[in-house]
């Protein structure tokens, strides 16, 4: 059991930095500097990403009778940006290299300074003694993109320049592997502790986050159906690394980790809709430009 609670959190790391590492073999010089050296962008990005999950998780949070657990940890996902899963969703549906990664890079710029602010206004809406220490939010940035981005950069761009596009496949297909042998048994460990937390409006308030950051994002995503869904799927996907770091920073209970889990799984869920919907505009889209 020891070691299992040493390796689980090895593997999560090493997964979602394996994700990262591919992202900056395969990106080009520029595309995570894309979106913040445009205001415009940058603006969309943080109110899709940040501002409109954060309103919406306060008002669910005060409609639903849940515990508070599941609000924390609603909340906590709510302002934990920067996905690492979000690249390789946006990229399939056909987004651009430079805006995806670009909203990569924005997301660690805007949480520096985003999450604190956003967890001192939760706290004093709810008149709670939490802390959202800067430090925490940099430390997991700085382990959990900084570096593997580094590594990813340096690889594709000076050790192995040119490196053939199936290397960053191959890296997400390992990441994507050694995810699911992390998660699966962390599920079946706090499953006993999300089943408690079910009830209340806690899936639906859920849902309803995750839903207002896939619209939020693909209305400002602007005109173009590639970019709205690369916006969509970056605010609607969060960060649990941080969202758990910062209960640990808090020293929340137990349950906690099971609502932020219990919330990861909702968002999947959510998206599974969402992006049928896309593979059905894509092939209408398709169809038109060859008829």
């Amino acid at each position: 059991m020891e070691i299992a609670k040493t390796i689980i959190p090895l593997l999560l790391t090493v997964s979602l930095g394996l994700l990262v590492i591919a992202a900056g073999i395969a990106s080009s010089r520029g595309d995570f500097a894309y979106v913040i050296s445009r205001p415009r962008l940058l603006a969309k990005a943080l109110v899709a990403v940040m501002i409109v999950p954060t309103i919406v998780a306060l008002v669910v949070i005060l409609i639903f009778p849940m515990s508070h657990s599941a609000k924390a940890g609603i909340f906590l996902m709510a302002i934990s940006p920067v996905p690492p899963l979000m690249p390789g969703r946006a990229l399939k549906f056909g987004g651009s290299a430079g805006y995806v990664y670009g909203l990569q890079g924005a997301g660690a710029v805007l949480a520096l300074v985003m999450v604190p602010l956003l967890g001192l206004v939760g706290a004093s809406i709810y008149g709670v003694d939490a802390h959202f220490p800067v430090s925490v939010v940099a430390r997991n940035i700085f382990i959990g993109l900084v570096v593997p981005l580094a590594i990813g950069l340096i690889v594709g761009r000076w050790v192995f320049p040119g490196v053939s596009p199936s290397v960053p496949r191959t890296i997400t297909l390992i990441a994507n592997v050694l995810l699911v042998l992390a998660f699966i048994p962390l599920l079946v460990a706090e499953t006993p502790a999300i089943m408690a937390l079910i009830g209340n409006g806690t899936v639906v308030a859920m849902a309803a986050v995750v839903v207002a950051g896939l619209l939020g994002g693909h209305i400002l995503g602007g005109p173009e159906l590639r970019d709205r869904s690369t916006l969509a799927f970056t605010a609607a996907i969060r960060h649990p690394g941080i969202a758990l770091a910062l209960a640990g920073a808090n020293h929340a209970a137990k349950p906690v980790t099971a609502a932020v889990l219990l919330f990861l799984l909702v968002g999947l869920l959510v998206l599974v809709p969402y992006q049928m919907f896309l593979n059905r505009r894509l092939k209408r889209l398709s169809v038109g430009t060859q008829g």
